[in-house]
């Protein structure tokens, strides 16, 4: 009987009177307005953004009327990842990342803003008195509409200036989302019951005695509630040293310690009460009176004194509103035996501030009980501190979780806390929100930064999602991937040398004054030298040659369209139509064309060249690989390739109605300008965009940026997505880089601290988005399958390779070898 005694049921304690019209009202008659709240990424914002961001809290809580409180609510519960396989299909590596991911811990997040008004002549609470310990005897009071109006209205000029900033958006929750419904829990019991995040509404026991315990999880508070514990100075942000440099200083929000980078299942509650600023100043000019007179007595009197006329010295003369605040840390574990690591993780956090984290034991259960939205107005007084708005709002929580992109296009990256895998769009997204201008890149990093594997994670999730890619390599960087997704592989070998066939139509393709050109242009470039000019007769010559020759395919459907057949035309066919139409030799010199072209004829030195009879689909293949190293200073074969390479991209371009196209030249670009391809590479970049495509330049020297005019003018300038990766070997030159590519001191500072603090225990990279505006960093953190499918390192390229021979493809040998590592490592 007398355990049952001590048990009483939630009903009878419960602040709550009713939730109607969106608002919660409590037993005391204060009226509650709640919001979900999105919060800036943590990691992205400047020194000048953080403190805008902080004028902007302070205006707009400053337009809310007496007696009323704002209580912020941060939720950071521990939380996993979870595979989904349905929509994957049968993509091997998308596949192989998800099971990766499988379970990866990290912390959600959720923000929620209270903005309760309380009635006129509203008993001050305090830790005596409190629901908690007996029901309030106060029936609900009858508000006044015009003053609950008042109190709504003035509660959205605070969403409306929040909003215009940018930085935060609110959403005003409704009665179910307030209070729940048959199937899923409302803000009230999942603070009550601490299951948020959870599926299924769950209730459980309570205690408060002897220490607070909801259910299974054992629960400690920690708070900020005296003067002497909190720190000397506050701002709107504080440096984070562990991505900071010596040149740069990296900021976060000066409270973000207790929010994201604290790792364990807490509710962070920040409170400002407003009360009469008036009433607050003859308070403490009284108290101030009271310590002159008292003063000759004590020394700490005379202190005291000092500071009490000071803070109403600034409260007069900065127009300062004074408030009361209170920030605690309400922590928990379902294992009892972590609490003291948690107890070290929050003082340790708070330390990190500069403040001293004090474990409340007497008070609280008043302290929670306040905590249940809606009931902000009860909590006691007595735990909070004196202070300015200012100042209040700088132990605010700023900062949210990366969030993936809304559209469904992207790369898988990590977020650069834990890794947990995020959707970003670094091509459409940023040119609908109006960041960007079109969707080339600029793709920097040196050697050993992850720029290849970067480029390779890339290149796989664009041509996963239907995107036709060319790509121009030097050093086989991507020889695994195209082997693995059956692309066509252009390389130059001794005994497979590179072979084309621009002579080839394929189905559905048509002969039309683009495809006569590209191979007008290339037939011209073999005949003539750079320094020779071509008369207009020959190049209409040329053009009736080519013309005769479909018509000859088409009346001999045997023949095999290629070099050889174009040649055998000319010398059987060509010749007499020049001598009826009486074309003389100084109009074109057919003979000099034959002999000079005769090399790539068969049994030519270069033969192989335009005769190829396999991976003739250039036009439908998504994706095409011209691996030239062997040939960037080769005097005939290079200019041959460049001109093939620019005809497959521009037909892809234009025969490719609404296809993603995507043109990635690698650290070849420098040999290609030499060779005049300057001017294709500016037309590229420039027009690109108005056909679904994108250009991509990677390269790792900083020299070549500053030193090449084609890349400072035409690339930099037309790619808005400049993508940077560890730079930390040119952090005592990067203003030069700085310059040259318009980035900010934000983003110097964002791209300077990445891989400063990496994970140890885990294989990555990050690497920067700077789209506008908006720089960000992510985690390149791949599968073991994808690891394989992307190194670059050639002694695990050739056991890649010997086991794909072995197990009869790419995939499967990449799979047993991928099993055969994680069994090693574990």
């Amino acid at each position: 009987m007398a355990k049952e005694a001590m048990m009483k049921e939630a009903a009878d304690l419960l602040p709550v009177f009713k939730v109607e019209h969106n608002c919660i009202v409590s037993m005391q008659g204060d009226v509650t307005v709640a919001y979900a709240v999105e919060l800036p990424e943590l990691f992205t914002l400047s020194d000048r953004e953080y403190e805008a961001y902080h004028q902007a809290r302070v205006r707009a809580i400053r337009v809310l009327p007496q007696h009323s409180v704002f209580h912020k609510q941060d939720w950071f519960t521990e939380s996993a990842v979870q595979a989904d396989f349905k929509a994957l299909g049968e993509r091997f590596l998308s596949r192989s990342s998800e099971r990766f991911f499988n379970e990866r811990p990290f912390l959600d997040h959720r923000c929620l803003i209270f903005l309760t008004k309380k009635p006129e002549g509203r008993k001050v609470s305090s830790s005596v008195y409190s629901n908690v310990l007996r029901k309030s005897m106060v029936p609900p009071q009858l508000l006044n509409p015009l003053l609950q109006q008042d109190f709504l209205d003035k509660a959205g000029q605070f969403e409306r200036i929040l909003s215009d900033t940018g930085f935060v958006g609110l959403r005003r929750l409704g009665d179910e989302e307030l209070a729940g419904t048959t199937l899923s829990a409302g803000v009230i019991e999942q603070y009550c019951f601490l299951s948020a995040g959870e599926t299924i509404p769950l209730l459980r026991d309570i205690r408060v005695k002897e220490g607070l315990k909801v259910g299974e999880k054992s629960c400690e508070l920690y708070t900020l509630a005296d003067a002497d514990d909190l720190p000397a100075l506050c701002g709107s942000r504080i440096s984070y040293d562990k991505y900071s440099t010596d040149r740069t200083k990296f900021s976060i929000g000066f409270a973000s310690h207790l929010g994201a980078l604290l790792d364990c299942n807490h509710i962070l509650n920040q409170y400002v009460l407003i009360d009469d600023a008036q009433q607050t100043i003859k308070r403490l000019e009284a108290k101030k009176l009271r310590l002159q007179s008292l003063s000759g007595y004590s020394r700490e009197n005379a202190v005291g004194r000092d500071a009490c006329n000071d803070f109403l010295q600034e409260a007069i003369a900065e127009g300062r509103l004074p408030v009361k605040a209170h920030i605690n840390v309400l922590a928990w574990s379902d294992d009892p035996a972590r609490l003291k690591e948690v107890k070290n993780k929050v003082s340790s956090a708070m330390a990190q501030m500069d403040a001293v984290a004090k474990l409340e034991t007497d008070g609280q259960a008043q302290i929670w009980f306040a905590g249940i939205p809606g009931n902000a107005a009860d909590f006691p007084m007595n735990d909070t501190f004196d202070t300015f708005l200012e100042q209040a709002t700088c132990f605010f929580n700023l900062e949210t979780n990366y969030r993936s992109s809304l559209s469904p296009f992207g790369i898988r990256m990590g977020d650069r806390l834990t890794g947990r895998p995020v959707q970003v769009d670094i091509s459409d997204e940023p040119m609908k929100r109006g960041w960007t201008t079109n969707r080339n890149k600029f793709i920097l990093g040196p050697s050993g930064s992850g720029k290849s594997f970067f480029t390779n994670h890339m290149v796989r999730s664009y041509y996963e999602q239907g995107t036709h890619i060319v790509l121009v390599d030097v050093g086989h960087s991507y020889k695994g991937l195209c082997d693995l997704v059956s692309g066509y592989y252009f390389t130059y070998g001794e005994g497979n040398p590179i072979r084309f066939n621009p002579f080839y139509l394929t189905e559905g393709d048509t002969l039309d004054t683009e495809k006569k050109e590209s191979i007008k242009t290339l037939l011209l470039a073999l005949w003539k030298k750079d320094d020779e000019s071509f008369r207009r007769s020959e190049y209409v010559a040329l053009s009736n040659a080519l013309t005769g020759y479909f018509e000859h395919l088409a009346a001999y459907p045997d023949v095999f369209p290629c070099f050889n057949t174009f040649y055998e035309y000319l010398q059987e066919h060509y010749l007499g139509v020049l001598e009826k139409g009486r074309v003389k030799e100084k109009d074109f010199d057919v003979a000099n064309f034959l002999y000079v072209l005769n090399p790539y004829y068969r049994g030519g030195e270069f033969d192989y060249l335009l005769n190829a009879t396999e991976n003739l689909d250039l036009l439908n293949e998504r994706l095409v690989v011209f691996e030239i190293d062997a040939i960037k200073d080769h005097p005939i074969l290079f200019p041959a390739v460049t001109l093939i390479i620019m005809e497959v991209f521009i037909s892809k371009m234009r025969k490719l109605k609404g296809v993603r196209k995507m043109i990635l030249i690698e650290e070849c670009w420098k040999a290609i300008a030499k060779e005049g391809m300057s001017e294709y590479i500016k037309y590229l970049f420039k027009t690109v965009r108005k056909f679904f495509g994108e250009a991509v330049v990677v390269t790792q020297e900083v020299e070549d940026i500053i030193s090449s005019p084609i890349v400072k003018q035409a690339i930099i300038n037309n790619a808005d997505c400049k993508i940077l990766l560890d730079q930390s070997k040119y952090q005592n030159k990067f203003d030069a880089i700085q310059e040259l590519m318009g980035l900010t001191d934000k983003d110097r500072a964002i791209i300077l601290s990445m891989n400063r603090a990496n994970d140890p225990k885990r294989r990555y990279k990050e690497v920067a988005f700077v789209l506008g505006q908006q720089t960000k960093v992510y985690r390149t953190e791949v599968s073991e399958e994808e690891y394989l499918a992307y190194t670059t390192e050639e002694s695990e390229k050739i056991k890649v390779a010997a086991y794909a021979k072995k197990y009869g493809s790419m995939q499967k040998g990449i799979s047993v070898l991928a099993e055969e590592l994680r069994r090693a490592k574990a």
